[in-house]
């Protein structure tokens, strides 16, 4: 039987990982583009990032997108969002 105390570990445990995925992107971006976005920004839904910022910043991005991915997939591996919206 699995005590309640397990399952609230194993969703722990999975929102820590997404608020150090969450860092990681906020990282990359702000290095690649020069402008700090806050972590409530940024949503990650089934491999896609979704940024709630200024459309000139997200165009930036965008212009700078494989430079992102490529150093995201350096830093998270196999478990690094595959797009953005």
């Amino acid at each position: 039987m699995i005590e309640i105390k397990d399952l609230l570990l194993k969703f722990q445990n999975l929102l820590s990982l997404g608020e150090a995925q969450k860092d990681t992107i906020r990282s990359v971006i702000s290095e690649a583009i020069g402008v700090q976005i806050k972590s409530e920004d940024i949503t990650i839904k089934n491999g896609t990032i979704y940024l709630n910022i200024k459309p000139v910043y997200k165009n930036e991005i965008l212009l700078k997108k494989e430079k992102i991915f490529n150093k995201l997939e350096e830093l998270l591996g196999k478990k690094s969002p595959q797009g953005f919206r």
